[in-house]
């Protein structure tokens, strides 16, 4: 911790579950740094940009700022962390949240059966949150503390929308172990870590549930606000036992029940190990170098 503001960056925030983060990040007095491809209206079938999701990070009492990019682009990716250490001279918190999503993912049928434009999911989700990871590990390294969080899902260890979303979701888990195996190899204090959310109250969910009521109707009892998850971020930061963490794959659910930290409305979201009966692999701790 420092006296300066911490320094966040969020990825895939012009809506969803990024833009609830990033809301949340800056509600507790971060810097945040917004990325994303929406510049305007009409830049996405859904509503949502990345300079207003930096306007509600500043109202919200931190300091947000948008930076276009396109995370399946190296180039650009390496753009915005030169940005951020030439402003900011730090990076305290990643948040790998960008991802391809398609309607199509959702749709009936076998994953041959859909479009190949899904496999997009694998490299702007699993190959991107590697990437972003790649080029804020050397700071945080050098100033000897960070976290870097992958939002995942249940659908990591369960069948999930099909293969495309699944092996993003068990693969960002995976980094997260794998990082955290580096980062104690190197003797830094830098955690990371992947965090189950539960299904989103985003525009993108709440009109499957309009559209399709009878399948996924019973989301509405589950739903957390995607501001949720950024709260429990927070708390993940600023535990004196994070390094502790570092490696696992735990549910949003869980540690906001921890931390003490409810949703909207004073509610408690549910965990996957109630509503699914499912929880995080278990990796193994046998290291080969």
């Amino acid at each position: 911790m420092t006296a300066q503001a911490p320094v966040a960056i969020v990825t895939g925030a012009s809506r969803g579950a990024g833009r609830g983060i990033a809301i949340a990040l800056g509600s507790h007095g971060c810097t945040v740094y917004v990325t994303g491809r929406s510049e305007k209206a009409g830049d996405h079938a859904l509503p949502g940009t990345i300079y207003a999701t930096a306007e509600a990070i500043t109202r919200a009492g931190g300091k947000g700022i948008a930076v276009r990019c396109d995370h399946a682009d190296d180039t650009q990716v390496q753009a915005l962390f030169d940005q951020v250490l030439a402003e900011q001279g730090r990076i305290d918190i990643l948040v790998n949240n960008a991802a391809a999503v398609y309607d199509e993912l959702s749709m009936p049928g076998n994953f041959w059966e859909k479009p190949l434009k899904l496999a997009d999911m694998i490299d702007v989700g699993l190959r991107s949150s590697y990437v972003a990871s790649w080029m804020a590990a050397p700071a945080m390294v050098k100033q000897n503390s960070g976290l870097i969080v992958m939002t995942s899902a249940s659908g990591a260890a369960h069948y999930s929308m099909g293969p495309a979303y699944g092996a993003h979701k068990a693969g960002v888990d995976k980094l997260a172990f794998d990082m955290a195996v580096d980062f104690r190899n190197a003797e830094a204090n830098v955690s990371a870590i992947s965090i189950w959310m539960g299904a989103l109250a985003t525009d993108r969910l709440l009109a499957m549930i309009e559209a399709d009521p009878e399948k996924y109707g019973y989301l509405r009892n589950q739903i957390e606000t995607p501001e949720y998850t950024g709260h429990v971020i927070w708390a993940l930061y600023n535990d004196p036992a994070l390094a502790e963490r570092s490696g696992q794959t735990l549910i949003g659910a869980e540690l906001g029940r921890e931390y003490g930290i409810t949703d909207e409305g004073g509610r408690q979201p549910p965990s996957y190990r109630d509503t699914h009966k499912v929880v995080p692999h278990q990796h193994y701790p046998l290291i080969i170098r």
